[in-house]
């Protein structure tokens, strides 16, 4: 292996939760009064963390979301894991071959550690990620595109960044391991490469991913 750690995004990369979390927010959204698709979401909010929804919606139309946003989104997103969330296919198997060839592994996901924690209770994930190897933009501040959640990762593991490699599926995670000056490797699976800019490589199926980071 070329990297001392690898750093999985979460949401869409570990856990298929994309599909289902935009959805809601495009709804919710829409209820409150700032129409919004579910293209739209993607496209604006993806790979970012809550506090992206809220400077965006601030920033277009002058009006503040109401106290309670965040918490309400939350719980309905939580309702959903709960009946339909699973793991991204080849995630279990891909986890197992890094734990058997002795390879340092992480998560640094935008969302918050309670969102990754019930993600990967429902998925059974958990049994991968202990305490140690989770990171949030809770716990940074600023989420991404900055490289600050990587980086906070890197330094936590004890490895220097430029020997750790990324695997992202969003245009904004993309940017911020770019940012990181790490390697990034981005999962087509939902976001196609023309759309996640200056990743070092390409792929769709978990199954690909050692072969690529070898």
């Amino acid at each position: 292996m070329r990297y001392e750690l690898v750093i999985f995004d979460n949401d869409g990369v570990l856990v298929d939760s994309e599909p289902l979390s935009n959805t809601i927010l495009a709804a919710y959204l829409t209820e409150l009064g700032h129409p919004t698709s579910y293209e739209d979401s993607l496209r604006d909010y993806m790979g970012g963390a809550v506090h992206r929804v809220h400077d965006t919606v601030l920033e277009r139309t002058g009006r503040r979301l109401p106290e309670g946003f965040d918490e309400e989104f939350h719980a309905r997103v939580f309702a959903v894991f709960a009946r339909e969330l699973e793991a991204v296919a080849g995630v279990p198997d891909m986890l197992a071959k890094l734990v058997a060839e002795g390879v340092p592994y992480c998560v640094a996901s935008s969302g918050s550690h309670e969102r990754i924690r019930v993600g990967h209770h429902k998925t059974g994930l958990d049994r991968w990620f202990p305490e140690g190897r989770v990171f949030s933009a809770q716990d940074v501040g600023r989420g991404k595109p900055a490289p600050d959640l990587f980086l906070y990762a890197a330094e936590r593991m004890g490895v220097a960044p430029e020997r750790c490699v990324v695997v992202e599926d969003s245009p904004l995670g993309v940017r911020a391991a770019r940012a990181a000056g790490m390697d990034v490797y981005g999962f087509t699976a939902m976001t196609p490469a023309a759309k996640l800019g200056t990743a070092t490589g390409y792929f769709d199926d978990m199954g690909q991913l050692l072969g690529l980071l070898a």
